[in-house]
Order: C-alpha cells, then sequence, then structure tokens
C-alpha cells in the first residue's frame, strides 16, 4: 500500500472513528437533555398571570369632521358570562368536537400543534397550526393574540399549569365566555343572541355545532355576509362537527341523520346605533376592515376614528328625505308605502370625502344600509357611461360617423341593434319612436334604442372596461347590449363614485369616509380618494356638458334651479323595483335612490308603482326632488360654481331637428330590457312615464335614415333570441 493509499485509508477510519453511533447516540440525548432543562427552566421562570386586559376593554370612539361626537361603541366588551351547567351538554360537546376532541384526555397543550405553530411562526406563515382548548383559554384570558415565539412558549407553559390546577369544566366555561364569535359578540351567551336571538341556555344542537364550527373564521363564516364559498365551508364544518360528536359517542347517528342546517338570524345594530348613526359607523368600519383591520381589531376597543361626514350637510340630507319622502308616505296603512327604502350618498368630487349618507329609516329598526347596498340595478344612470367609452375609444356609428353630442340616431322604438351576435331590440317607453334624435337629444329623454345601439357601436367589451375603471362595481355584468339599461348592480355609494370621477375632468374619485383613524398599538393608512386620469378630461366634460341638460330640460328638471349648475341624469329599474337620480355641481356629487323592498320574511323586490299614490315612481320624481332640497341646503342656498367644460365633442354629424308646431303630451320613454325573450307590444304601455317630451313629439316611425345610423332592420336571430336580451313590453328600465 502506497504512502498516500494509507493517509486515505487512515483518514477514511478517522472519519468513522469520529462519527460512531455511541458519540451521535451522546449528542442526540445531550441536546435531549439541554432542551429538557431550558424548557425546565422556563416552566420554573413563567407563572400562570393575572387575567388581561380584555375584560376591560376600551370603546371606540366616532367623530364627525369637525370633531364634535358622533358615537361611542359601548364601553363594556358585549359579554356576559354564564355557568358551565347553563349551556347544555350536547353545545358543549359541539365545541369540543369542532375545536379538541382529546379535550376530556389530554394534558392541555397539543406539542405536535404547538411545533407546527413555532414554525409557522418562525417562517411568517402566521395563524397557521392547531391548538388546544386549553391553550385558545389561556391565550385568549391571559396573554394577547400576538402570533410570536414568545407569546406561543408562554402560552404552552401555562397551559400545563392550568390543565393542572384547574378542572376541564371550568377550562371550557372560560373558553366558552372568552372566545370571539363575530357580530361584536365575546361568550357564548352574547354569541347566542346575537345569532339565533335566544339564551345560551336555549340553544340547541344543531345551533351550537354552528356556532361551534364559526369560531374558525367568524367573518367569513358569517351567514349573513358570507359568500357562496364561505356559505359551503362553514355547513362543511358543521357537518363535521356533528360527526364528530357521534364519533365520541355524544350524539346519536339517527339524531345527527335528522338535523338540518340551521340558518342563523340576520344581524341587529347594537345598541345606541339608532337612526343614521349605524349606518356611518358601519360604512366607517367596513372601510377600515378594507384597509386590513380586522373585526378583533375593531372589538377590542382604543380606536379614535374620525369621519369625513359633515355634520350640517348630513343633518340637511335627512330633513330633505323626510321632507320630500317621508312626509308624503302613508307606512302604516299603505302596502306599497311600506316597502320603500331611500339611499343616498354624497361625496365631495374634489377630494373624494363622503360628506353625507343615509341609509335608510334607521340602523336599529333596517339593518341593511340602503346606501352601500349592491342588489339593485342602477338602471339609466349608466348610460353616460357608454358615451363615456364611446367618446374615449374614438367609437363611430355603423356608417363611421364619429359619436359626439351632435350625432345622429335612430330612435325607432324596438329598433333591432345592428352589428351585434347578440340581438337587443329595447322598447322606447310607451314604445314611442323619435324622428332623427342627436345624441343629447337621447340623452335628454333617455331613448333606449340609440344607446342600445351606440354600445354594440362602442363595442360592449370597451364599455365595461371603461366602466369598471369609473368605479362601477363587476357584479351581474355580462358584456352583452343590454348593459345600456343599466342591468348589472351597484350602490348609490358606487355610482357617487362613478359621477364624482366626471365631476373630477376624469380623474379617478373613491368615497371615503374615514379621515382619519387613530390607536395607540396599531395604524391605519386612510384611503386616497383621488387617483390618476381613468378617462380624458375632454371625454368626461363632453358627458358633462351631456346631463346639464338633462337636467335643464330633460328627464332631471326637478331638480333644476337657477342656484346652481348642474349635471345628472334619471334611471328607473325593470318593472320600477329601483329608481335614481345621480347628479352633480362643480361642488358635490349624490346619487339618490329609491328601492322596493319586501316586507314579508325574506324581503326581496318589489314595484315602487303607486309610492305615496303617484302612479309610476321614477328617478325625475322623489329622487330628483331629495337631490335638489339636499343640494340647495349642502350648497347654503346655491353656488356660483360652474362647470369648466374643456374640449367637448360635437361629434361628424350635426343636424337641427325642426321644432313641431304642437307640443306632445305623450309621456317619454322608459328603458325596457327583460330577462325574457318576449316579443315587444306594438302598442304603448299606459303607464306614466319619468320624463315627459318638451314641445318637439316624436314621430311614430322614423324618417329617411339619418347619418351614421342603419337603417333598421331584423337583428341576427331576432326570432329566436336568447333570454335576457330582448325585452318585454311589461318592463319599464332605464330612465
Amino acid at each position: 500500500m502506497g504512502r498516500a493509499d494509507a493517509r486515505r485509508a487512515g483518514g477514511s477510519g478517522g472519519t468513522r472513528r469520529f462519527f460512531t453511533w455511541r458519540r451521535l447516540l451522546g449528542t442526540f440525548f445531550g441536546l435531549c437533555l439541554l432542551v429538557m432543562g431550558a424548557f425546565a427552566a422556563l416552566y420554573v421562570y413563567v407563572d400562570v398571570p393575572a387575567a388581561n386586559a380584555q375584560a376591560q376593554k376600551q370603546s371606540n370612539v366616532y367623530k364627525y369632521s369637525d370633531g364634535t361626537l358622533l358615537a361611542r361603541s359601548n364601553s363594556e366588551v358585549n359579554r356576559e358570562i354564564v355557568d358551565l351547567g347553563v349551556v347544555p351538554k350536547s353545545v358543549q360537546h359541539a365545541f369540543v368536537a369542532a375545536e379538541n376532541k382529546s379535550f376530556y384526555r389530554d394534558q392541555g397543550v397539543d406539542l405536535k400543534g404547538t411545533t407546527r405553530g413555532l414554525l409557522n411562526t418562525l417562517s411568517g406563515k402566521g395563524k397557521q397550526g392547531g391548538s388546544t382548548i386549553t391553550q385558545q383559554y389561556v391565550k385568549n384570558y391571559y396573554l394577547t393574540q400576538d402570533q410570536t415565539v414568545t407569546r406561543k412558549l408562554k402560552e404552552l407553559v401555562i397551559s400545563l399549569k392550568v390543565d393542572q390546577r384547574m378542572e376541564k369544566d371550568d377550562i371550557l366555561a372560560g373558553y366558552l365566555n372568552t372566545v370571539y364569535y363575530g357580530r361584536g359578540a365575546s361568550g357564548i351567551q352574547a354569541a347566542a343572541q346575537a345569532y339565533y336571538g335566544v339564551d345560551a341556555k336555549d340553544l340547541d344542537t344543531a345551533q351550537g355545532a354552528y356556532l361551534a364550527a364559526l369560531l374558525q373564521a367568524p367573518s367569513q363564516y358569517d351567514w349573513a355576509n358570507a359568500t357562496p364559498g364561505g356559505k359551503k365551508l362553514v355547513k362543511e364544518r358543521w357537518a363535521y362537527t356533528l360527526d364528530n360528536m357521534v364519533d365520541e359517542g355524544w350524539l346519536d347517528r339517527a339524531e345527527r341523520d335528522k338535523m338540518t342546517f340551521p340558518v342563523p338570524d340576520q344581524p341587529k345594530a347594537a345598541p345606541g346605533m339608532e337612526g343614521q348613526t349605524g349606518y356611518l359607523v358601519e360604512a366607517a368600519n367596513n372601510e377600515m376592515k378594507r384597509q386590513g383591520i380586522t373585526d378583533e381589531m375593531l372589538d377590542s376597543g382604543g380606536w379614535t376614528v374620525t369621519l369625513n361626514i359633515d355634520k350640517k350637510k348630513q343633518k340637511q340630507l335627512e330633513k330633505s328625505v323626510d321632507r320630500q319622502l317621508e312626509d308624503q308616505l302613508d307606512r302604516e296603512n299603505s302596502k306599497v308605502d311600506a316597502t320603500v327604502q331611500a339611499g343616498a350618498t354624497s361625496v365631495d368630487p374634489r377630494t373624494g370625502k363622503v360628506v353625507a349618507l343615509y341609509g335608510g329609516v334607521g340602523a336599529t329598526e333596517h339593518y341593511i344600509s340602503n346606501a352601500t347596498r349592491q342588489d339593485y340595478q342602477p338602471a339609466s344612470t349608466f348610460k353616460p357611461l357608454v358615451l363615456a367609452s364611446a367618446l374615449e375609444n374614438g367609437a363611430t356609428t355603423q356608417d363611421g360617423d364619429l359619436i359626439g353630442l351632435d350625432t345622429v340616431y335612430d330612435g325607432t322604438s324596438k329598433r333591432p341593434v345592428v352589428g351585434s351576435d347578440i340581438p337587443f331590440a329595447p322598447q322606447n317607453e310607451d314604445d314611442i319612436s323619435y324622428d332623427s334624435p342627436t345624441v343629447q337629444r337621447a340623452m335628454d329623454k333617455s331613448i333606449n334604442s340609440v344607446f342600445a345601439q351606440m354600445v354594440v357601436d362602442a363595442d360592449p367589451s370597451a364599455v365595461k372596461k371603461t366602466a369598471l375603471a369609473l368605479g362601477v362595481p363587476d357584479k351581474n355584468f355580462p358584456e352583452t347590449p343590454s348593459m345600456t339599461l343599466g342591468t348589472m348592480n351597484a350602490s348609490t355609494w358606487d355610482m357617487a363614485g362613478v359621477y364624482a370621477t366626471l365631476d373630477n375632468h376624469g380623474k379617478k374619485v373613491t368615497p371615503t369616509i374615514v379621515k382619519s383613524a387613530v390607536h395607540r398599538d396599531r395604524t391605519m393608512e386612510p384611503v386616497d380618494g383621488v387617483g390618476g386620469q381613468v378617462i380624458s378630461r375632454a371625454s368626461a366634460d363632453t358627458v358633462t356638458k351631456a346631463l346639464t341638460e338633462v337636467v335643464d330640460v330633460g328627464s332631471g328638471r326637478e331638480a333644476s334651479t337657477s342656484a346652481y349648475d348642474a349635471a345628472g341624469k334619471t334611471g328607473t329599474s325593470e318593472d320600477n323595483k329601483a329608481a335614481w337620480f345621480t347628479a352633480y355641481t362643480p361642488e358635490l356629487t349624490t346619487a339618490v335612490a329609491l328601492f322596493g323592498e319586501s316586507t314579508a320574511d325574506g324581503g326581496g323586490q318589489v314595484s315602487l308603482t303607486g309610492t305615496a299614490n303617484s302612479g309610476r315612481a321614477n328617478g325625475g320624481g322623489f329622487p330628483a326632488r331629495i337631490w335638489a332640497d339636499y343640494t340647495l341646503g349642502a350648497l347654503g342656498g346655491g353656488s356660483n360654481a360652474t362647470f369648466d367644460l374643456q374640449g367637448v365633442e360635437r361629434g361628424e354629424t350635426a343636424v337641427t331637428e325642426t321644432p313641431p308646431a304642437t307640443p306632445s303630451e305623450t309621456p317619454e320613454p322608459s328603458e325596457t330590457p327583460s330577462e325574457e325573450p318576449e316579443t315587444p307590444s306594438e302598442s304603448p304601455s299606459g303607464t306614466p312615464g319619468e320624463e315627459s317630451p318638451s314641445a318637439e313629439p316624436p314621430s311614430d316611425s322614423p324618417s329617411a335614415t339619418p347619418s351614421g345610423s342603419p337603417t333598421p332592420t331584423k337583428g341576427p336571430g331576432d326570432e329566436d333570441e336568447p333570454p335576457g336580451e330582448r325585452p318585454g313590453s311589461d318592463g319599464l328600465l332605464g330612465q
């Protein structure tokens, strides 16, 4: 063997001699002893502390923009401590089955779950990782919610000591009384009241299983606010909880199989949040949540929240709704009046600040805020966005003429659109046809047939893109010609932001209600209410020019006055289920809407026709009058500010319409999309319209084909139309 080989053999043998099994085992046991010693020292060092400040939570304070007090949340936590004996045994078992099946057998800790939690914390994965009921009780009662290694180690030691010193029933009682269930409810008694309107002692097994399932994600699993995915998940966890109870012998299988999911009650506003206060606080809290502040953070208290709400404007809005609507209604004796819900949002277009908001008759009487609800259609308040998209993208008519305010279209009622693979032939209100209307006149009179063709000319996908950029939410928003009639869903909050963006010359305005939110231990970055340019100033200002005439001589003339410059649009949804007036001055943008909501259990949309014995409710009626009354008061009796419009686009085709010799008394058209492929009636509906025509009556049929508009022809698929694209004569949507 050579010297080099000997060295290699000796080196290899030396390595083997160093890494012997005896040495490896010795090292391993040495490390174990070291860890055990460290844990023993930690066990001696960490004692069970006094209860944390959870039981002494602070209130949240809400202020108007001028610093005066708006509201103070309850100074005490919404919690009532109950003895475990009060809670039905099956409900106790439901929580154990959901959270910690081995609770009655374990030593208070889950080493595997805790180790996983420590690793997740170290790797930045946050809350992932299992904990026993004892550990969760310790975290809630003695420690904090901080996700740190130190807190988790303390939790482990204290949990071992608590398990030794306390009875299991006492630990379970402490857990049930301290855990957070959502809806501002801490403890099982408050949760039972919040979700089922009963005391904890009256909960049944199925209800207890829901509350137990809820703990995994209180916000996501609250049935009232859950997405379809959230509802599916909480139902699966509810079933998982009951199945675990069967496995543990706490529930009979036959009884389990008979159980149905117990849908919880709708949430109710907290006491002290009557009138508009509850709606304002809710809107502020929701905005804070969108900025990353969790329910738990809000519930812990200590926030001073200053809103953008202007106290004087807020009171003015409330007075205007009372004066122009509520004083006209007979809610007790009229079935129609009882269904009427009003909502409004008012925004400063220069800053995005929500300066006033109307959510309904009162937050403790009508929980859903009518200002922010998104379950109704904005109807013809969407039409200006069709024009905005056409202008922004340089769209042309089927004849190749650039679209502008003077461009002429065919106003024939039920005229099939040309150039679309999806047939659409909307009826104008009362089936009236117009003779060669310009785009400006079509906006004044909200002529359905014109805007149906315009959305095709501008391309539905491009129109939707523009609308989303302006702030319309993507809710039930298909890219079809019927979108021109506002068939998507939006709130007054959304539409106030959209119109404020037009008012702000095309710079994006995002409504924001929180001016500042201050907390000793946390920070929240307020929303920036003004963003970048989403459409050009010329496009925005051209739309504004069109909408000023709507207020001066068109469907919105109830809001016309010499006291201020105004631009706006009316809207009435299908079957008169909603009526809108969204409009602005150079200084203030406000969306007002009425919604028909059934008073029966479960709600549901109903017609507003017959409101205050006035026939068909429409955007040019109550909403326009509320808007005008509020705006006049909010501006201190008026304003000299005028619209600074630049680059107004007239289009390539300009014609002068010859007024007729005598005025027409025929009601004005209403937009009419339908959910069914019915053939429109050939005769006008007798329903009064939202807008009455001016001195020039429309003709029964179009004259010679105007420039920029195709000759009326049968659209593709006219005899076999898909549902939802061709309206029936009974639908009245738009205006």
